[in-house]
This record gives C-alpha cells, sequence and structure tokens, in this order.
C-alpha cells in the first residue's frame, strides 16, 4: 500500500489519506524513532552536545508530523473508525515515549552531557534545550527502580486510553442530544438568524420545524434570548449533565480513575501530587502559589460578584417576578440587563462582524503591529471544504507561515475553540523551517439569508486564538520543542489573551467593523457601549474562572483516594464561589475536557494568571498608542518570537522593563471601583 503520511511531505497530503494509512504510519514512524534512539545510544563517540542532545531533539520529526495531523483530525474531524485508532495508538505512542525516558543508557549519555554544561561553550538556547532534555528524563522517571519504571508505563498506558474516552464520550453526548421544537412560539425572542440556523439544522435532520442542540452556535443564543424559561432549563441541565447520566458514556468513574492514576503517578515520581508535579515546569511553581494568588483574586472580585449578582435578581424580580435566580436564567436576564444598560444589543452588533470581514480584520491588526501579510490560497489540501487556507509573508516578501483556519461546527469536531500545528518552526542546516499552525472555531454558520455574523464574544474568540497563531507563526528559534507555543503553560494565554484587547479599540474596530449590507462603519456611540461594557458582570466572571481553577486544583493537588461522590466533592470545591443554586442533575467535572482530555490539569488558572500578563502588557501598549510599532517590535521580538527559549519572566521584563502587577488587571476589570 503506497502510504501519503510516509512519503516526505511538507503540507498535510490531506486528499490522499485515507482512514487506513494512520495505523501502519504510526506503527512505521515509531520504528523509524525507535531506530534513531539505538543510533544514538550506539554511537561509540563520547556524548556531546551535538551527538547526543541536538540528536536526540530531532529523533522522531516524522512521527511528529505524522501524529500531529492524525490527533489534530481526531478532534477537528473525527469518526468512529480514527477513534478506534486513537484508542489502539495511544498507548502505544504512550509506551514508545516511556521507552525513550525510561532507556537508562540514554540518560547516561544526556546526563554526561548535562554534568559538563558549564564548561560546555553553549547558546542560551541550547542551555535551555539541555536543561529540557535531562529534566524530561529526571522528572519523568529515568532515576526510578525497575518495578517503578514498570508501574508507570502500565499507568500512563491507562491514561492514554483514559483521557482519549473520556472526549470521546463527551462528544458523543453533545451530539446525541436535540430539542426538536415544532411550535414557533417556543422559539419566543430568539433573533430571526437563530431561528433560521435551527430551522435549517432540522432540515439537515429530515425535519420539521426546529432543531436546538448542544454546540455553542445553537446552545448559546437560545440559552440568551430564548423566554420559554422550561426550554432554558430543560437546554442547561441537558448541557450540565454530559458524562452524568449513568448512562454507557458516563465519564464519573474515568475521573475517578484519571486523578487517582495522576496521584499514583506523581507519588512514583517523588512529588506529593500531581499538582506539585505539574507546577514545578510552570511560572507558579507550587500549590501554594497557584492558591494564594486564586484567594487574592477572589478576595476582590467576590464583592464585586455578589454586588452583580444581587443587581440580576433585582432586575429579573422586577422584569418578570422571579423570585430565585437559577443558572439557566443566567445568559437571559444579563443579557437583558446589558441592553437596558448600555443599550446594547449583541443582536444589532452582530451585523457589523460578519466572518470574513472579522478575518481580514485580525489579519489588519497583525499587519499593522507584525509586518504579517496573508494570501488565501487554494492549492492546499485541507481535511474538509470549510476550512480556509493563507500563506503569510513579511514586509521584505519572505514567506512566514501556512495558516489553516477552521470556523463553523460540524458532528465529528469538537466543542470550543483551540490553535494547533502541523507543523513546527526551526532552524537546521542553516534553513529556517516554517511553521504550519491551524485555528479552530465553531462559530455561527452561514444561513440561506443571511452570512455567518459573529456576536461580539465570537470575534473576541477568533482575535483570542489567532494570538496563539501568531505565537506559533512568529516563531524564530533553533528547535522544535522550543518554539512557538512550547512555553510554560501559564505564560502560553499570554499573546492571545492581548490580542482580544484590540476588539475594544476603536483604532482596531475601524479596519473591519462595518454593516455587512450597507457598507456603513460601525457606529461611533456603538463602539463607545461596546468599550463601557466590557466590565460588565466582569466579578461574576472573575468568579466563575476562579471556581473552575479551584476545581482543578481540589482535584490534583491532595490524595483523591477517599473520593467517593464525584457531585459532592465538586460542591465542596465550588464553596466560596458559587451565586447560583446547585442543580443536582449536572456535574462540570464529567465534561471539564481542558482539565480531563486537554493539558489544562493543575493549569486551569493559567488563563487569571495570563490576564494580568496581557493586562499589565496592553496598559504599556495604550501609553503609547494601541500600534506603537516599538512596543508591537519589543513584543515580537522578546515574546512571540522566542517560544520556550528562556525562562517566561525573563522575556517578560525585557519586552516590559519590569514584572507585572495584579494591579493592571484589577484596574481593567473595574473590580477595584466595584470592590470599593
Amino acid at each position: 500500500m503506497k502510504n501519503p503520511l510516509l512519503a516526505p511531505f511538507d503540507e498535510a497530503p490531506f486528499h490522499k489519506i485515507k482512514d487506513e494509512h494512520f495505523k501502519p504510519a504510526l506503527l512505521a514512524s515509531i520504528a523509524a524513532a525507535r531506530s534513531e534512539i539505538d543510533t544514538i545510544v550506539r554511537n561509540p563517540e563520547p556524548p556531546t552536545f551535538e551527538n547526543t542532545i541536538a540528536t536526540l531533539e530531532y529523533a522522531g520529526y516524522q512521527l511528529d508530523r505524522v501524529s500531529s495531523v492524525f490527533f489534530n483530525l481526531n478532534a477537528a474531524e473525527t469518526n468512529p473508525e480514527i477513534q478506534g485508532i486513537a484508542q489502539e495508538i495511544s498507548p502505544v505512542l504512550s509506551a514508545f515515549q516511556n521507552d525513550i525516558i525510561l532507556n537508562a543508557e540514554l540518560f547516561d549519555r544526556v546526563k554526561s552531557v548535562y554534568a559538563q554544561k558549564d564548561h560546555l561553550d553553549l547558546t542560551v538556547e541550547e542551555q535551555t534545550l539541555l536543561e529540557k532534555k535531562y529534566k524530561n528524563f529526571s522528572r519523568n522517571g529515568a532515576n526510578l527502580l525497575p518495578e517503578q519504571k514498570n508501574r508507570l508505563r502500565d499507568i500512563d498506558a491507562k491514561l492514554a486510553k483514559l483521557t482519549l474516552k473520556f472526549g470521546e464520550n463527551v462528544l458523543a453526548e453533545t451530539n446525541k442530544y436535540q430539542l426538536h421544537l415544532s411550535q414557533e412560539t417556543d422559539l419566543e425572542g430568539l433573533p430571526e438568524g437563530a431561528k433560521e440556523a435551527a430551522a435549517e439544522r432540522a432540515k439537515t435532520k429530515g425535519l420539521k420545524g426546529w432543531l436546538i442542540t448542544l454546540d455553542y452556535p445553537s446552545y448559546i443564543p437560545f440559552m440568551k434570548y430564548a423566554k420559554k424559561r422550561e426550554l432554558r432549563k430543560e437546554l442547561a441541565l441537558a448541557f450540565g449533565s454530559k458524562g452524568f447520566q449513568g448512562n454507557e458514556l458516563d465519564n464519573r468513574e474515568n475521573v475517578l480513575q484519571i486523578v487517582q492514576l495522576r496521584h499514583e503517578r506523581a507519588n512514583i515520581l517523588g512529588y506529593s501530587s500531581h499538582a506539585h508535579f505539574v507546577l514545578e515546569e510552570r511560572m507558579a511553581e507550587t500549590p501554594a502559589k497557584v492558591y494564594s494568588f486564586l484567594n487574592e483574586l477572589l478576595e476582590k472580585a467576590k464583592p464585586a460578584a455578589e454586588l452583580e449578582f444581587a443587581q440580576l435578581q433585582t432586575f429579573a424580580r422586577e422584569l418578570d417576578g422571579l423570585t430565585q435566580l437559577e443558572k439557566w436564567d443566567s445568559a437571559y436576564y444579563s443579557e437583558k440587563l446589558k441592553q437596558e444598560l448600555f443599550q446594547l444589543d449583541d443582536e444589532k452588533l452582530k451585523p457589523y462582524f460578519k466572518l470574513e470581514q472579522v478575518i481580514e480584520g485580525v489579519f489588519k491588526v497583525a499587519e499593522k503591529l507584525f509586518g504579517l501579510r496573508f494570501q488565501e490560497v487554494f492549492d492546499v489540501e485541507t481535511y474538509h471544504e470549510d476550512v480556509k487556507t493563507f500563506r503569510v509573508y513579511d514586509q521584505e516578501q519572505e514567506f512566514i507561515a501556512l495558516f489553516y483556519a477552521d470556523f463553523h461546527p460540524r458532528p465529528g469536531k469538537r466543542n470550543g475553540a483551540w490553535m494547533t500545528s502541523f507543523k513546527s518552526q526551526f532552524r537546521k542546516e542553516g534553513k529556517n523551517i516554517r511553521p504550519h499552525v491551524s485555528n479552530v472555531c465553531n462559530f455561527t454558520p452561514s444561513t440561506p439569508s443571511q452570512p455567518s455574523l459573529l456576536t461580539f464574544n465570537e470575534v473576541t474568540t477568533l482575535f483570542h486564538e489567532f494570538g496563539h497563531a501568531l505565537h506559533g507563526m512568529l516563531a524564530n528559534t533553533a528547535y522544535p520543542s522550543l518554539s512557538g507555543t512550547s512555553v510554560y503553560w501559564d505564560f502560553v494565554e499570554l499573546p492571545s489573551q492581548i490580542m482580544e484587547n484590540w476588539c475594544y479599540e476603536k483604532e482596531a474596530l475601524e479596519l473591519f467593523a462595518y454593516h455587512y449590507e450597507t457598507g456603513e462603519p460601525i457606529p461611533m456611540e456603538l463602539v463607545k457601549k461596546i468599550k463601557e461594557s466590557a466590565t460588565f458582570q466582569e466579578g461574576m466572571q472573575t468568579l466563575r474562572q476562579i471556581s473552575f481553577a479551584l476545581l482543578d486544583m481540589a482535584w490534583h493537588e491532595a490524595d483523591p483516594s477517599g473520593i467517593e461522590d464525584i457531585k459532592q466533592f465538586e460542591l465542596r470545591a465550588f464553596e466560596g464561589t458559587q451565586l447560583y443554586p446547585d442543580t443536582p442533575e449536572t456535574c462540570m467535572s464529567t465534561a471539564f475536557a481542558h482539565i480531563f482530555q486537554g493539558g489544562y490539569s493543575s493549569g486551569y488558572y493559567s488563563y487569571k494568571w495570563a490576564e494580568v500578563l496581557d493586562a499589565d502588557a496592553f496598559a504599556y501598549f495604550k501609553e503609547h498608542g494601541v500600534f506603537d510599532p516599538e512596543i508591537a517590535r519589543k513584543f515580537k521580538e522578546h515574546i512571540l518570537s522566542k517560544g520556550g527559549t528562556e525562562k517566561p519572566m525573563v522575556l517578560y521584563k525585557r519586552f516590559r522593563g519590569k514584572e507585572p502587577k495584579l494591579e493592571a488587571l484589577l484596574e481593567r476589570a473595574g473590580l477595584l471601583e466595584k470592590a470599593g
């Protein structure tokens, strides 16, 4: 069988790849990588940086390329066959990674180079790479006894399967549920665009009437606008009970097994918990520092959140005589209150945010800041017809990156928004190998009567993910494992979150926010209202994020072996951050993909941590002008291009001249005044 994944390729050959190519390609690539490792181990020459550390960096490069194609498809365009291969191959990949980490002869060579580090004439980046390779061995079991190594292998194989199964269950629950409505009165309050999209959804399933699903572009407008409270309740309970229904897709046992295995793994490696293990290689360093940060933020946010909640309660009571706000009332009454306070209706904004214009807008912002130019191309193979492709050039017309953009929901795609890559940037043999970067989102699709019009929240999401993409595109490092977004997890959100700030700036909005039918620019009073409403319910939003971070820490910072009831455990973790009454039918943990499927375990606090960095960094832009070329140059040079080549705080201080201050976030969020 001619396998396109085993022939050399630059751009991923999506049109030639069939599902049956993946397993043989992955197994062959593992075998090739194993052979490359053996060559390093058998080298008769004494270990040097070049023949051991640098060579190890590129061992398995083909495997990286093939697995990035495979696992990106498993997230964005999966099917039962791909999911089956993922379940089969993940433990094999995990075992291979352990074969490297637990290879005593290989570790001896790495250790030998590490022991000489102070006498080697290494660049800063080479020093970082050496440190990273050594720690990868020492932190992951290279010094363990044989029986401990065997147990570690067993744990990693099980975790690989469990985290995949967790994600598959969440996706299956999302796809399984549908709210089929046949009476138009059930859609009262819904904007015309959302109604039309619901009718289209029903039509594609061969149904009459309207279909509401748990995909964000369907779920969120319904929760925000639908007048019928009992229907909002039904939808909210379906959304909140994913993986918690006692059926074949229940995730409770998966959660308990994942946290137990993570804890045991950390113990074997000499750490008191999974959080202690993870945070050692983060800016935060320890669980104590994370708790200190979250509690300081909680102290500032909680009074503001309680005031905002009381205001919302009063508003709902006066408007509809509601005596008790429930979770399914939150988005509905918040939207109504926002409209009353700011005369700002998300639906009135949407005509100014046609998807293609927003894409054009984010490109223009990147051009003004970093001198980039984006050219849409049609000769690059994609995995779905929705995916757009762009070649990216700098001011000297040099090729910078290939950018894939995949913006609409479909059954084979998980919810949410993310950035990923198909090829990393690195420099080798005099060549600067440029990256292939992808943004995947789930935005409101077009309908027969109107194009894809984004809510303002979707606009900020697009800018956020594009910030991650810029981090990948503008990478300029020698080694792929230090390139782009390969940074400490609590630093990775800085480039993404800072980009959201331009969505609120007049100079940026003027570049792309104009009415899709009339061409009229967004009125300045609307821009003013967007800015004024930026801190609306910021206390409640902050409290919500803190509650997720505290739940994550609760799962990972202590021994979980005594946990029997996930729901009760979750309620204890949420104590002190909950405003709404609990709903016994729902559970957050069983669908908390960030920490049980993605890479955010012991890291959810990173979003707020990086907000401190981004608020502080954007304040620097504001002092000099949001498109100031010198500040943009410094951000590109010291943050975006450097990847993980140095410690994040060193890079940040080089950009900013000083450490960030929490006050920058509190001030931007309006929490200083609200907390009084």
